[in-house]
């Protein structure tokens, strides 16, 4: 009986990460969208794509704001990541 207690828990959880998981992906591309629109506008002011200080605002924003229980290297890491994916894109505006 409790094994059975245990799977249908186990099941519950995979249900919420897959649904937590959905969200994500719809944020990171409206994230993504925002990141496009940004390359286009950098590209008419004839700015840099790379913006450092931007970017090091973005990762200390995240951190500052981490309640965890991922640490701080984690998510700094995942917005690394994240902010890399999004200069691609801003990239890819400026050659459109």
């Amino acid at each position: 009986m409790a094994q059975e207690r245990i799977v249908t828990e186990i099941d519950e959880l995979r249900r919420r990460i897959d649904e937590i998981d959905r969200r994500l992906v719809d944020l990171l591309n409206a994230r993504a969208a925002c990141a496009l629109a940004i390359g286009q506008a950098k590209k008419v002011a004839g700015m840099s794509v790379y913006q450092p200080d931007r970017e090091a605002e973005v990762l200390t924003h995240v951190q500052t704001i981490n309640q965890g229980p991922l640490d701080n290297g984690a998510m700094k890491r995942l917005f690394e990541r994240v902010i890399d994916e999004a200069r691609r894109l801003e990239r890819l505006a400026d050659v459109q």
